[in-house]
């Protein structure tokens, strides 16, 4: 169809009826045209693991019908990577395939925070962790919108369970939302500019998504600048008309002609204004003139997409264990591999994410090409938690003559989807029993996971060596064999922190408890901020992931640039063969006066060294990291003060630490008449002011009181006057302590 310019004055010439079928989806996947002004309908569909476009003809939700498509790493196992290159490349292969199907718009990635192990979804998004999040996201915005095709980042915001999904609110306070369920959404429109950003069907605080202007409008569009299209989830919307006042401009899908004839009797009702439409109309028009698809059809190597879907798996699957170098595996080791899963294997995420895989390599068919002489057993039925003696007896006799056993343990698709949240964490029953009658008999047990987020391992400490695959795409066979043998060298890491138990996740005991309202209760401390502060142990803590070689922190050098941070550290390969390593820089605040996590991801970087090789680290730290979201101004705060920068392999495993004095707010009285006694004597750097103005035998007299006196120390400091302090030595030592902070540099 003929090109079309879109100004205001394009819209003009539209009739109201053309209107409100533009702002309302003409069917399940297609925007409505206009043909008469040479205006054509843009396609959308399902596909941050792979095209999920329905043929011409299918129902809606059906997948047994959709295109052939090369099914990639889902995004547990994507940001596992902690890799923004490869990211990027997973991107242009999803872009390519969409150009060639002609499709505007792909929906995704999902980008919502891992808040509990039960949402049901988790397999769907990246991590736990909001600025890991942002990185591999826009990474693989960058690359799909690269090859012409837009993408509608998701669930926006705050979708975090998939129990009464479209009614529920999820209930936090500005700070929380902005620094923990905003901060990934805001660094992808502010930073890569996506082509649409998917409403979600949640209400926050009470105000659903679809209908909240504070969000849409004042946030999305004022605040980040977004000048891209606000779509909704299909079926978020409740009521178009105040919908498209908040800001929505676009109703997935439509309901032709209902909802058309509410947006037209809501003009002509004065509950909407023309400007209002007429904004939305243009939104929409600029996207279908800027993404929509006009080129031919043309074929796309979809060998060579597999091979990339290989290679990401390889690049984030998680060495989560392996004692006694029980791994990799050697040729001459006779294996038994164990479990229905190495034969049928679960490989992607169920719902909408659920695509018709190109070229399916099962682990079972991938280690018939190994030299080592192998068995296999079934041991388990795929579904329920049944098993037949005659496999279970099978199985162990298999694992009983073999030097290592190769298990394949999974939580199964029944048991976690789209659509409803998870009831437990914990393998199915007849597989743990089957895992631990094996482990009686040969514990040389590898175990290989297959599931969409954490599972809980009350047998770890048995096993000598686990692998964790989440759900790996359509390679799941060649990348699990690339690891186990040793081909490859892992280097992926966790992106959400794996509990010894369900019960110490801070979402416990309320999570999807209540139909209608979600109460984040552990504010800030999600993830590894929760069990930092807590001191809670954990099975396998956030960023973990082993390799066969090792890495050598040193050197590290901190330098304040003025309004960034730039840390450089050396990284040497220490091990006897190359390897490829992801460092992760935290920031610790010990600067700010409030609520604080122990520590943030705060930078990232993934590098490959041969073996004995070093290589210099180099990662800027921007004002951001070092900033919180202060509700009282409104607006993001740096406090001047000291912040600890830690770089390690992983949250639990520090290896380089510096502290580093930042000056960068404006000059703020660092002591006030607010400002608690106690504080002020366990400050040396005060102990000048104190001296000079005399309050120092005041101070003197409360130290040598005791513990008697600490009641008297816990008060402000203009209750001095009060222990025989006069106010001219109080004004007098405010004045001098505010001058010597105020100019203090460490």
């Amino acid at each position: 169809m003929k090109q079309f310019k879109v100004d205001e004055a394009f819209v003009d010439q539209l009739t109201l009826a053309e209107k409100a079928a533009l702002v309302s989806g003409k069917d399940f996947w297609y925007t409505a045209g206009v043909q008469r002004l040479n205006v054509g309908r843009m396609m959308m569909t399902d596909g941050p693991s792979g095209l999920r476009k329905q043929e011409e003809g299918t129902d809606a939700t059906g997948v047994n019908k959709s295109v052939t498509a090369v099914n990639f790493p889902g995004s547990a196992l994507a940001a596992s990577t902690f890799d923004r290159e490869m990211m990027h490349d997973t991107g242009k292969a999803l872009g390519t395939a969409a150009s060639h199907e002609q499709i505007s718009l792909l929906l995704g990635p999902g980008m919502n925070i891992k808040r509990s192990p039960l949402a049901g979804r988790n397999f769907e998004y990246f991590s736990e962790d909001p600025y890991l999040t942002g990185e591999i996201a826009a990474a693989y915005v960058r690359g799909v919108q690269e090859m012409g095709v837009g993408v509608s980042i998701k669930h926006f915001a705050a979708n975090n369970r998939e129990s009464q999904r479209f009614t529920n609110s999820s209930n936090m306070s500005e700070r929380v939302l902005r620094e923990i369920y905003l901060a990934a959404f805001e660094k992808v429109v502010v930073d890569v500019h996506p082509a649409s950003v998917m409403v979600s069907y949640n209400a926050i605080n009470g105000t659903l998504n679809s209908q909240n202007q504070w969000l849409l409008t004042d946030v999305l569009r004022h605040e980040w600048g977004f000048d891209g299209l606000i779509l909704s989830d299909w079926g978020a919307v409740v009521d178009q008309v105040a919908a498209l006042r908040a800001g929505l401009n676009l109703e997935m899908p439509g309901h032709s002609p209902e909802s058309e004839d509410a947006v037209i009797n809501g003009v002509k009702s004065g509950e909407l204004s023309m400007a209002t439409l007429n904004r939305a109309v243009l939104y929409v028009l600029k996207t279908v003139e800027k993404w929509g698809s006009t080129q031919e059809v043309s074929p796309y190597p979809m060998d060579e997409q597999h091979t990339k879907a290989r290679e990401a798996a390889d690049d984030g699957l998680i060495l989560l264990k392996n004692e006694s170098a029980m791994l990799p595996i050697k040729p001459q080791d006779r294996l038994a591999i164990v479990g229905a899963f190495a034969n049928q294997p679960r490989y992607q995420g169920s719902g909408s994410s659920h695509v018709n895989a190109y070229q399916v390599v099962t682990p079972l068919d991938a280690a018939r090409a190994l030299p080592n002489d192998i068995s296999y057993a079934p041991g388990y039925a795929i579904d329920g938690d049944d098993a037949d003696q005659s496999m279970i007896d099978e199985a162990v006799a298999n694992a009983q003559s073999a030097d290592k056993v190769v298990f394949f343990a999974v939580f199964p698709e029944s048991m976690e989807s789209e659509g409803f949240d998870k009831t437990t964490m914990s393998l199915p029953e007849a597989q743990v029993k089957l895992l631990n009658q094996i482990l009686s008999v040969n514990p040389h047990v590898v175990v290989v996971l297959q599931n969409g987020s954490v599972v809980e391992m009350p047998w770890a400490d048995q096993v000598p060596a686990i692998l964790e695959t989440y759900l790996a795409g359509e390679a799941v066979g060649e990348a699990t064999w690339d690891i186990l043998s040793g081909a490859v060298n892992p280097s992926g890491k966790l992106a959400e922190t794996f509990p010894l138990k369900l019960a110490d996740n801070p979402t416990y005991g309320t999570f999807a408890r209540s139909y209608s309202e979600e109460n984040y209760h552990e504010g800030l401390f999600v993830g590894y901020r929760y069990y930092d502060v807590k001191q809670q142990p954990v099975r396998f803590a956030f960023g973990h992931g082993l390799s066969y070689t090792t890495f050598k922190y040193s050197g590290l050098k901190v330098v304040d640039q003025g309004d960034s941070v730039a840390v450089t550290f050396k990284l040497t390969n220490t091990g006897k063969r190359s390897g490829r390593e992801a460092v992760q820089v935290y920031v610790a605040n010990h600067a700010s006066t409030v609520e604080m996590p122990i520590k943030t991801l705060a930078g990232f970087e993934k590098t490959t060294l041969a073996a004995g090789e070093s290589q210099l680290v180099s990662i800027t730290l921007p004002r951001r990291a070092f900033s919180w979201y202060d509700e009282s101004k409104p607006g993001w705060r740096v406090d001047n003060g000291s912040y600890d920068i830690l770089v390690g392999s992983a949250s639990d495993d520090i290896r380089l630490q510096k502290t580093i004095w930042l000056n960068w707010a404006a000059a703020q009285d660092r002591v006030t008449l607010d400002s608690y006694i106690n504080d002020v004597m366990d400050d040396s750097s005060l102990a000048p002011a104190a001296a000079k103005s005399g309050l120092d035998a005041v101070f003197e007299k409360l130290r040598a009181a005791g513990p008697g006196a600490a009641f008297l120390m816990n008060m402000p400091i203009r209750q001095v006057l009060t222990l025989g302090a006069t106010d001219d030595q109080l004004s007098q030592f405010l004045k001098l302590a505010n001058r010597s902070t105020h100019s203090k540099r460490e």
